[in-house]
Order: structure tokens, then C-alpha cells, then sequence
């Protein structure tokens, strides 16, 4: 992969083009909204050695196993399963090993407390790892979450994927009254392709009364209060904050089995955030 310098800026014939240039295969034309002059407000091209740690200025670790959602691996703040590829890339890796416990190792990291932002445009480039009980995840959490409990601080999942099913992603939201399998979900489907095959851009765009769901450039989804069940509310109205994460096993894809190999990496170009329109 080539260097790149700092990105601008992009109005919406740029971006746009820039989107469907850069899942690393043709792409028909986005057939989403026009998108507004937005300026980057943060960002992270994992450029570094190979074997660097993330940038501890950005990102954080979750140390530990299950979080909720029975998952099998022990996420851990090693190098093994979170480091830059030396190539401008992140590596999140999910391991076969006895580790603490559990047969699994990977990582978690995220930005609370560190960097969150409310509305805006909320964008990775990623190539996802494959098989089944893989469950990669690229997604936001209301940063109260701490002080307010979950789902009552919101949940936005930019991209959410079973490595059984190689070609759908989902997006979703989360929130009090439609958490959980009660959430606002949306899936797209790949044509004749698959998302382990290359690299596709997992995007959001949020604005005060509506979220919108893109990949490649394509919007898929978009939710709004008037979606919302009856007598629930929006709680989509303040800084969120950034998670990736590859999870294996859990109640979302089962567990892994003969089929899927180790180890697994969830490659990461880059992660944007562009400021709401003006």
C-alpha cells in the first residue's frame, strides 16, 4: 500500500467517487444521498512499523472475555492480536490458543475517553476475516456509558458480520425499548463478491434526525425517530464513541467449528470522522 499524507476535506462528487474507488474492486456508481462538505475532525491511518501497538494517543484496550454476549475469547492488550502490519494497516487477529482460561485470544480497542464525537460522518476501510463463530464488529457506544446504563446510552453498529455468511453485513441501532434482538437493523448484501476478498468502506452518516448506513458508498438504511417504537425514545443526540473488535463465538454467530481456521485478522485501512454538515 502506498503512504498517504493527511486526508482533506471532501465535498460530495469527491467523496463519493473516492468511496466507490476504494472498496479495491469496481463499484457501480453510489446510488446513496448526495453527502455535504464535511471536514475530518479525526482520524487514524495506522501508519507505523510492523508490530507497533495501535497509538495509545487514540486508542484503549478492553481486557477480558464475554462482555455480555457470550463470546469465547480472551481479549487481550497483546501484540499478538492488535498491531500495525507495517504495510498502513491494523491487524485485530483472533488466535486458537489456551489463554487465562479460554480458547480463544483477540482485542477490543476503542476511543473512550480518548476521542468521541456526536454526528457527522463515521467511516473504516476494512477487509473482514471469514468462518464461521467469527464476528468482527465496527461500531459506536454513547459515551455515558458508565454513568447511564446500556442500551439507555445508545448503540450504533456502523458494520456488524457473521464470518459464516461471507457476502452481509448489518447495521443497527440500539437504544431503551429496541436493544438487543429488538434492535433497528438493516443488512446489505454484496454482489458476487465477498467481504474477505478486499477491502469495502463501512460508513455511517448522522445527522439530528436521521442515521444512514453505507458500504462502498451505497446507502442501504436509515433510521429515524419516526422508526422508533411506540413510546421509546431517540437517544441519539450525544457523543459516541469508536469500538473495534473481533469476537469469537457469542450469541450472534454460534461458535466456530471444523470449518474455521486460525488465525483470523480483521484488516484495517483506516478510520475517519468527519464533522457534522455545516
Amino acid at each position: 500500500m502506498s503512504r498517504r499524507s493527511a486526508p482533506r476535506a471532501l465535498g460530495p462528487a469527491a467523496l463519493a467517487l473516492a468511496l466507490a474507488l476504494s472498496g479495491g474492486a469496481c463499484r457501480p456508481e453510489p446510488t446513496g444521498p448526495k453527502l455535504p462538505l464535511r471536514n475530518l475532525v479525526w482520524h487514524d491511518e495506522f501508519d507505523g512499523p510492523a508490530g507497533q501497538s495501535p497509538d495509545s494517543l487514540n486508542w484503549r484496550y478492553d481486557v477480558g472475555t464475554n462482555w455480555g454476549n457470550f463470546q469465547l475469547e480472551y481479549d487481550t492488550s497483546r501484540r499478538e492480536n492488535a498491531s500495525l502490519d507495517g504495510a498502513g494497516n491494523l491487524a485485530i487477529v483472533a488466535r486458537k490458543e489456551d489463554y487465562l482460561g479460554s480458547a480463544y485470544t483477540s482485542a477490543r480497542i476503542n476511543t473512550r475517553g480518548l476521542f468521541a464525537s456526536r454526528q457527522g460522518r463515521f467511516e473504516a476501510r476494512i477487509r473482514l476475516p471469514v468462518g464461521r463463530g467469527i464476528w468482527p464488529a465496527f461500531w459506536l457506544l454513547g459515551d455515558d456509558f458508565g454513568t447511564v446504563d446500556w442500551p439507555d446510552c445508545g448503540e450504533i453498529d456502523i458494520m456488524e458480520y457473521r464470518g459464516q455468511e461471507p457476502s452481509v453485513v448489518t447495521g443497527s441501532v440500539h437504544g431503551p425499548g429496541y436493544s438487543g434482538g429488538s434492535s433497528l437493523t438493516g443488512q446489505f448484501q454484496l454482489p458476487g463478491d465477498r467481504f474477505d476478498a478486499g477491502f469495502h468502506v463501512f460508513a455511517i452518516e448522522w445527522d439530528a434526525n436521521r442515521i444512514t448506513w453505507l458500504v462502498d458508498g451505497i446507502a442501504y438504511r436509515s433510521v429515524t425517530p419516526g422508526d422508533l417504537p411506540a413510546k421509546t425514545r431517540w437517544v441519539f443526540d450525544h457523543p459516541f464513541f469508536i469500538i473495534l473488535n473481533v469476537a469469537v463465538g457469542g450469541n450472534y454467530v454460534g461458535g466456530p467449528d471444523a470449518g474455521t481456521s486460525f488465525p483470523q485478522t480483521m484488516t484495517v485501512d483506516y478510520v475517519r470522522v468527519y464533522g457534522a454538515a455545516p
